[in-house]
């Protein structure tokens, strides 16, 4: 089985684990508050204050899980040397379907700067598939539409941020 830990920068360590913080306590504080507050308004069944601050609730609450899983099971610290084989924190040019594309295999939040970069999580078909593979393999993968792709691996480096 392939290592899908996931990898973050320590600077994307840094930066979700503040996030994290400021949801925790300033946030949480302040939906309560306007939780309450609209909760005196009178009615709950027509009060859209009360059910906007609690979906913001929910949205905050979620985020908080999200990123309490990401950061305990994350690995911290520089992407590894390419060695010509992909491994999460790697920067991949692969021919998918025939179409050459770029993109980060890891999560999201490490690309954060990168907006206009692809992004590919380990444990996604093709992240799964492709982890191991060296430069010039390909493979075939289940798409979640169900059609098998093929992917070539064309390059694999480290990613700088």
């Amino acid at each position: 089985m392939p290592d899908t830990t996931t990898w973050l920068t320590q600077e994307s360590y840094d930066r979700l684990a503040a996030e994290l913080a400021e949801l925790e306590g300033p946030a949480r504080v302040d939906i309560a508050k306007k939780i309450e507050a609209a909760r005196e308004e009178g009615d709950l069944k027509e009060n859209g204050g009360y059910h906007a601050a609690k979906d913001e609730q929910g949205k905050i609450e979620a985020r908080i899980r999200q990123l309490t899983q990401l950061l305990r099971s994350a690995t911290v610290g520089e992407a590894p040397e390419s060695d010509g084989t992909v491994m999460p924190g790697m920067l991949v040019t692969a021919k998918i379907a025939g179409d050459e594309s770029v993109f980060l295999l890891g999560n999201r939040e490490i690309a954060a700067d990168a907006e206009d970069l692809d992004v590919y999580p380990e444990s996604s078909p093709i992240g799964q598939a492709i982890i191991g593979l060296a430069v010039g393999e390909s493979t075939t993968y289940t798409a979640p539409n169900g059609r098998d792709i093929t992917v070539e691996i064309v390059g694999v480096e480290t990613f700088r941020g």
